[in-house]
């Protein structure tokens, strides 16, 4: 099979769950529409993924997380495709700039139980203590939840004020898990909130919470706490990723905002895009508010077309039913269905042939200047 075929058309993956060290996935395979959907160690979709997971203990598991074409007759990895045709694939003006590599990630998560307290190196630090030119800036929409214990969804996301360097290194040390969450502010979630979370900023995706993370392309996880909150037990690498308990300080930025300041900085208002005979786009996340990535919501009442204008994008099937027509291919699609489209096509129609608004996410790497 000449593999630059497939760069002629939109490529349909298959799902790629990542072991992680919290519980949950329900929602998530309820979405995926899997019989007798439960709560697991596999509580991620990966996305468009050519990034591999970083999970101690389970070096055995070759590629763990990276994105399958969804084929039966043969296996082939997104990230082998693009390496066979880098421009087909991600565009000249990418390749030029970024080189062979798509600079982000997609995930959808669903989280059973409060995720450990953690960060993200920035690239300054994920250059010097990783050698990575990515660090993990994200965001995170939210699709949906449930309530846990009572407790509807919910994230922390910040330092209040007061937090040092020091304080923040007692508590680690002490391993004072409340007062660890009392040093950050905690909201409660809606379907439909965005938040942007800068690399260096203490976070919690919490329990209940559905959601899509748009990330830079690694999987540096700085953990502040030894313990889940189900009592699973981290490996010390799993807290500080190699880099020793000493050094993953450095990740952190220590600065405080006040509640307001907090949403003000990092909760993002949608915009409008466009709306054309029923049908509405519109930006989650923009590079107005970072250059790292780009997220955007499509919903189809009948149909809609999409110019590829040479650059590559995923999508993702949020709710509703349709077909996906590029030239004379047509694929239909269903809730949870993800797809990546290469820059080489030249456009698709996006195309409702269910009941319901069809819903679609447009997931795009970083900006090409």
């Amino acid at each position: 099979m000449n593999k630059k075929l497939e760069g002629s058309k939109p490529i349909k993956l298959s799902s790629t769950r990542a072991w992680r060290t919290y519980i949950g996935g329900k929602l998530l395979e309820e979405l995926l529409g899997e019989e007798n959907p439960t709560d697991s160690h596999f509580p991620e979709e990966w996305i468009m993924s050519v990034v591999s997971a970083r999970n101690k203990g389970r070096e055995h598991v070759i590629d763990e997380g990276l994105s399958k074409v969804d084929r039966h007759d043969v296996e082939l990895t997104l990230k082998s495709l693009i390496e066979n045709d880098p421009e087909g694939f991600l565009g000249a003006a990418h390749v030029e700039e970024f080189g062979a590599k798509t600079g982000v990630l997609v995930k959808i998560i669903d989280a059973a139980e409060r995720l450990t307290v953690q960060v993200h190196p920035d690239r300054i630090k994920a250059r010097e203590l990783f050698n990575s030119a990515y660090g993990k800036t994200e965001a995170w929409h939210i699709l949906g939840g449930r309530e846990i214990d009572g407790e509807p969804p919910y994230v922390y996301l910040g330092f209040k004020p007061g937090v040092t360097k020091e304080k923040w290194k007692q508590l680690f040390e002490k391993q004072d898990i409340q007062s660890m969450l009392d040093s950050m502010h905690k909201y409660y979630v809606e379907p439909g909130d965005t938040f942007l979370i800068e690399a260096g900023t203490p976070h919690a995706i919490g329990a209940g919470c559905l959601l899509v993370e748009i990330q830079e392309p690694t999987d540096f996880t700085i953990r502040i706490e030894k313990t889940t909150p189900q009592g699973f037990t981290l490996d010390d690498f799993m807290c500080h990723q190699g880099i020793g308990f000493e050094k993953m300080f450095e990740c952190f930025t220590y600065a405080n905002y006040t509640r307001e300041e907090t949403l003000n900085k990092w909760k993002i208002t949608p915009t409008q895009i466009k709306e054309t005979n029923g049908n509405k786009e519109s930006e989650l996340i923009g590079y107005n508010n970072i250059p790292y990535f780009k997220m955007d919501l499509l919903e189809v009442n009948n149909e809609t077309k999409i110019e590829g204008n040479d650059i590559f994008y995923g999508l993702l099937v949020v709710s509703g039913n349709g077909c996906i027509v590029s030239d004379k291919d047509e694929l239909s699609l269903t809730r949870g269905n993800q797809f990546f489209i290469p820059a080489k096509v030249s456009s698709v129609t996006l195309r409702n042939t269910g009941e319901e608004s069809l819903k679609v996410m447009r997931l795009f790497g970083p900006q090409v200047i």
